[in-house]
């Protein structure tokens, strides 16, 4: 596929968010970079269902929450959890032709947004998140940024194909069976799933699958993810299982972001 115009593609998010915070760049230019790759890159790849840019600009643009991703642009997958005011449909027809739109977060995005991260849209998943690929008939296949002819898996396979081509570096993700950690192998990113109990699935899903499922994101480098649990952790009332504090922070842990695999596309950070 062709190179992503983003000029910020290159960097993770805790690159992109240092920039901002020394005033180098601005949560606008961030975000409006990370649409203008999306615009161009999405319609082969497929992995935004639910654009929100006029949104993400506007809240890019007034006061956003003085968090270790101020700025940062990340898209949400359209399953693991709710956006006030945006579609939610889960891969599902039915919730699509009911119009379902929750109105109120879920927790983890109400924690995103925290970290002072702007949501530029919501991302394909297969119905309900039950198979290991991204093909769902409502919306139709995802494809991975590396090679367009193949899959970025699933469930997280939108917001793996919008993180690995480079619109954003911090896509949500959740993980049953292997929805993080089969698209991050399959598309070269990061993909952690949590120890149950350390990230809240509430108020709408405490407990999902018996307890097998949790929550973070898909990034491209273990800082940046080690960032984002330490923002993002902790329980919430009502939730069956909680995971003790860690001892340390995660972030400082890892190292700076892997060297992106040699393949046969004009990627952005290649």
């Amino acid at each position: 596929m062709t190179e992503a115009s983003n000029p910020f593609a290159s960097l993770d998010a805790t690159d992109q968010a240092a920039l901002v915070a020394s005033g180098e760049v601005s949560p606008t230019e961030l975000v409006a970079a990370a649409i203008d790759s999306a615009e161009r890159l999405n319609g082969e790849l497929n992995a935004i269902i639910h654009p929100r840019y006029e949104q993400a600009l506007a809240e890019a643009a007034g006061e956003l929450p003085d968090g270790p991703m101020r700025g940062v642009p990340m898209v949400l997958k359209d399953l693991d959890g709710f956006q006030a005011g945006e579609p939610y449909h889960a891969g599902m027809r039915a919730l699509a032709e009911a119009g379902f739109v929750p109105d109120a977060d879920s927790w983890l995005t109400e924690r995103f947004r925290a970290m002072g991260a702007v949501i530029i849209g919501r991302t394909n998943t297969p119905e309900l998140g039950l198979v290991p690929s991204t093909e769902p008939a409502l919306y139709g296949p995802s494809r991975n940024p590396w090679d367009t002819t193949r899959s970025p898996a699933g469930s997280s396979g939108g917001s793996a194909a919008a993180v690995a081509a480079g619109i954003v570096p911090l896509g949500h993700a959740g993980d049953g069976g292997g929805s993080i950690r089969v698209p991050a192998s399959v598309c070269g990113l990061v993909g952690l799933k949590p120890s149950r109990g350390r990230v809240t699935l509430g108020p709408e899903a405490v407990g999902a699958w018996g307890g097998l499922v949790a929550r973070l994101v898909v990034t491209r480098s273990v800082r940046d993810t080690a960032a984002v649990l330490d923002a993002v952790a902790g329980g919430g009332p009502g939730d069956p299982t909680t995971a003790p504090a860690p001892a340390a922070a995660m972030a400082g842990r890892g190292g700076r972001r892997p060297r992106q695999p040699s393949c046969g596309v004009d990627h952005p950070g290649s």
